[in-house]
């Protein structure tokens, strides 16, 4: 395709045409031209119009008008004048596309919001202004639909209208008129004044179809009646219709409250991937309805025509454009462009796509510039289809044929891959006693037909890739697994069995983790990971995540704290799946993996605690103090401990932080109209961290927390304060805890803060020691764990709580820092255990041999604690794995802690 692709890069440029060829491209010119002689001076010698520039005359020409009759005769010849006007700049290469479609639309929306401004004065004369139950006044809000929402609009299309008010109610003069009666006859008159057929001809054809309930249904309906209708009778294509309205007239304030309201119900909050099918389905009734009708020749309705333009755009839109607001957009151009920035579209994608909406809408336009009719079938006589290919810039049909049949194959081609049309539905079903059995369930009984048919449709491509893999048996249950719990949810369905490469991705990662298929069960929205393999097995550095998470919570209401949790645990789901994804096919290793489910959460935690603060300080103010007649803004930071504090976290594993601030002095309290003192704020931030963190939600817990590391412990203050952290720390701390701040670091916090914990890191840790009372306070404390927590069974071995395992490795360097770190202060620099071990070596402490042997029987452990994770086992293996790494534990344990 990319050799087409290169082709066509100038297909859509303009063409520049003689005043006899403009004319001859339109009869309906020559007929306009010879009523209104003066306009051809006009459009030769025009402008493109300044925004909001037409709308402004249309209105000043009709606001005054004084009676129905010249009504009529004005809006049409305000239509034919700038119809003149639009395709002249168009034929003779004046105006580019976007201005062509961009005016027609504004032409369209002048002319009814004017009329409607007329058709409200008129009627309100005789009933009064509609009001609410609370005495404001009303105004009509309509909105256009399909292209002329979109504002590309065809030279000479019906215009799609909808009529909302915002609220029941009554006019306020003598004659009353309840709200729905009066705007149903504004509506009316408005129709009538664009639509009646007189000298002039018509101003527009109004089709009010896609209303609520049809034809049947009231012309007028209250915002709440609309988004009642929507909620209980919306239908899928309403949905795909309701993309493309946008208010055209009337009041904008309130329609953008309506379109508000009405959003849910277009764009669902989670991916949903029963558009493709749906989309399907209508583009398959449109193809039977156009090959009844001989449409073949249809540069709309056709094969690669324009409808499959919208429909590849619009189908990300549906599917996507509930989590991504960058989707939810009328224009098709504008949604294209979001489509390759999403990178939902290759860049080759978006050029053939682009390229060719240009020259099928110039086509289209064209087709109904001839005679002003909506029509998009190409011609038959040769007199016209010579001068359609001459106004396109080609010398001949054929040359014209040409082109647009590589358009049509490019766009077909496109539509093909994203509809996954190839899909053979009619396989037959593989004779299978699992799949025989999820057939004869009570589950299957209970589908839907669609959800039945897209399930039948997905068996056999399933057993297909199964069979492939090295376990078929076993990863058909794990993939019939999944499969049971999301088959009610058939867009799920439909999402794997429509793309294959989907499909496989799902296959691999459930066969080689038990792990990844519970979490897809539990979590379906993560399928969504599958549709790009590109980023499934490519996760994002930790300046990236941050970023990523950021606008996540941007697209969403901050005072939505329901909504903002979800986003959290979805995204930190998604992040650890393609984290696993990387891990299981070895992109990345050990280390690397450790890193990135770290930096995971501190992403989380840097989010969360940014909205907490947010919201807090929202209402009370920001926390503050005075020292030394100064007024100080309190920091406050998240300190992490352990596997957190290490760089070292595991998949599911909990989160062990503690909280500080530095609040001192005098009048520590909030600077908001409600007070608080600070001691009170910090402890409520604090707990409201840990509900955003722990609570279950729909979408699950996001970590477990465990605060029990802080001072004094569970009996101690939620939140310290630096001064009592540092005082705790040098008078009544444990060697344990000094053990376990050796693992601590700031993960989020303010940079002073930051500092200041660093420093009483720092003096807490370098305090000279007593190596022997150090070495057997060690030694009792880890022999007292062997005892309750290590296994009682010798044919097992624990990989972290055994002699030998990684508690050993953790204990024996922890030991060897705060035994020599007086003497060599850099030791205290990392709070990973790897860095730690490369430290005491670099100080002449540990042997290399011994320090590398030690690094290498930590990693070996840990890696396979990711292993068993991700199979959903615990952590101990047979005694006789990892000898050797024991071997090296206990011969170091044996030198450095046993030691008289």
């Amino acid at each position: 395709m990319s050799g087409e692709y290169n082709g066509w890069r100038t297909s859509h440029a303009r063409t520049t045409m003689s005043a006899e060829a403009i004319l001859s491209a339109s009869p309906y010119l020559q007929h306009q031209l010879a009523r209104h002689s003066d306009w051809q001076a006009l459009c030769a010698t025009s402008q493109p119009y300044r925004d909001g520039e037409l709308f402004q005359t249309i209105a000043a020409e009709i606001r005054d008008i004084p009676d129905h009759t010249t009504l009529l005769h004005v809006v049409r010849n305000i239509r034919h004048r700038e119809s003149v006007r639009i395709a002249w700049r168009d034929l003779s290469g004046m105006a580019e596309l976007a201005e062509t479609l961009r005016t027609t639309s504004d032409l369209a929306d002048g002319l009814v919001d004017a009329v409607l401004h007329w058709c409200y004065a008129e009627l309100s004369a005789k009933h009064g202004i509609p009001r609410s139950r609370d005495g404001a006044p009303q105004q009509l809000v309509i909105l256009g639909m399909g292209k002329l929402g979109g504002r590309e609009l065809n030279f000479s299309s019906d215009i799609d209208l909808i009529f909302a008010f915002p609220e029941k109610g009554d006019t306020d003069g003598k004659r009353s008129l309840d709200n729905q009666t009066f705007f149903t006859r504004v509506g009316q008159r408005l129709i009538g004044v664009l639509g009646q057929t007189t000298a002039d001809g018509i101003a527009y054809r109004v089709d009010m179809r896609l209303r609520p309930f049809g034809e049947v249904g009231a012309l007028a309906l209250s915002f709440d009646g609309m988004e009642h209708y929507y909620e209980t009778h919306g239908r899928e294509w309403e949905r795909y219709a309701l993309i493309k309205a946008r208010v055209i007239a009337g009041d904008q304030a309130s329609g953008a409250e309506l379109m508000a309201r009405l959003r849910p119900f277009v764009y669902r909050r989670y991916l949903d991937y029963g558009a493709v099918e749906q989309l399907r389905d209508m583009k398959a009734m449109i193809n039977r309805e156009a090959e009844r009708r001989g449409k073949y020749q249809d540069v709309k309705l056709g094969t690669g025509g324009i409808r499959e333009i919208e429909f590849t755009a619009q189908v990300f839109q549906l599917m996507r454009g509930g989590p991504v607001p960058e989707l939810r957009q009328c224009n098709l151009l504008l949604t294209l462009e979001a489509l390759l920035v999403q990178q939902l579209l290759s860049e080759e994608e978006y050029g053939v796509l682009h390229l060719a909406y240009h020259f099928l809408r110039r086509t289209e336009n064209r087709l109904q510039m001839w005679h002003d009719e909506q029509t998009h079938s190409l011609p038959d006589k040769s007199e016209q289809q010579a001068s359609l290919a001459a106004s396109m810039g080609f010398t001949d049909w054929e040359r014209f044929r040409t082109e647009l049949n590589h358009h049509q194959q490019g766009v077909s081609h496109i539509f093909q891959r994203v509809f996954a049309l190839e899909t053979d539905a009619s396989r037959p079903m593989p004779e299978h006693p699992a799949i025989q059995a999820l057939l004869d369930s009570r589950l299957y009984a209970s589908l839907t037909d669609t959800g039945r048919s897209r399930l039948k449709r997905l068996l056999p491509a399933l057993l297909d890739v199964c069979n492939a893999t090295a376990t078929p048996q076993d990863t058909l249950e794990r993939c019939l697994r999944v499969v049971s719990k999301i088959a009610p949810r058939s867009g799920y369905i439909a999402m794997l069995a429509d793309n294959p490469g989907a499909l496989d991705q799902f296959v691999r990662l459930v066969s080689d983790s038990l792990w990844i298929t519970s979490e897809l069960t539990l979590h379906p929205i993560l399928l969504d990971q599958m549709l790009d393999p590109h980023q499934l097995y490519a996760p994002l550095n930790r300046e990236e995540l941050g970023a990523a998470l950021r606008l996540e919570l941007e697209r969403i209401d901050a005072n939505d704290t329901e909504q903002v949790m979800e986003r959290l645990r979805q995204f930190k789901q998604a992040q650890v799946l393609r984290t696993a994804a990387a891990d299981i096919t070895g992109v990345l290793p050990l280390m690397k993996v450790s890193d990135q489910l770290t930096w995971v959460a501190e992403a989380v935690l840097e989010e969360t605690q940014r909205h907490v603060w947010e919201t807090m300080t929202a209402q009370v103010g920001v926390p503050c103090y005075q020292l030394e007649g100064l007024t100080h803004q309190a920091g406050f930071a998240i300190i992490g401990y352990g596997k957190l504090g290490g760089l070292e976290l595991g998949y599911g594993s909990d989160l062990d932080i503690i909280f500080l601030h530095d609040s001192q002095g005098q009048a520590q309290q909030t600077n908001g109209n409600k007070v608080l003192e600070n001691a009170v704020f910090y402890a409520r931030f604090a707990q409201k961290i840990i509900h955003t963190l722990t609570t279950f939600t729909p979408a699950g817990r996001l970590y477990e927390t465990d605060t029990r590391l802080r001072p004094s412990g569970a009996s101690g203050l939620l939140v310290s304060s630096l001064n009592a952290f540092r005082t705790y720390q040098q008078e009544k701390a444990w060697v344990w805890e000094h053990q376990a701040l050796l693992r601590a670091r700031v993960v989020t916090g303010s940079a002073s803060l930051r500092a200041q914990f660093e420093q009483v890191r720092h003096a807490v840790l370098c305090q000279p020691r007593d190596k022997a009372a150090l070495r057997k306070e060690v030694s009792t404390m880890r022999q007292k764990m062997w005892e309750s927590v290590g296994s009682k069974d010798a044919s097992v071995f624990n990989l972290k709580k055994d002699p030998g395992g990684i508690t050993d490795i953790e204990f024996i360097v922890q030991f060897l820092i705060l035994a020599h770190v007086h003497e060599h202060p850099q030791l205290v620099r990392w709070s990973d255990n790897i860095r730690q071990l490369e430290s005491l070596h670099q100080a002449g402490i540990l042997p290399e041999v011994q320090a590398e042997a030690l690094a290498d029987a930590y990693r070996s452990l840990r890696d396979r604690l990711h292993e068993l994770a991700l199979q959903e086992q615990g952590a101990t293996v047979d005694a006789g794995q990892f000898a050797r790494e024991r071997a090296v534990v206990q011969v170091a344990w044996k030198e450095w802690m046993l030691q008289v």
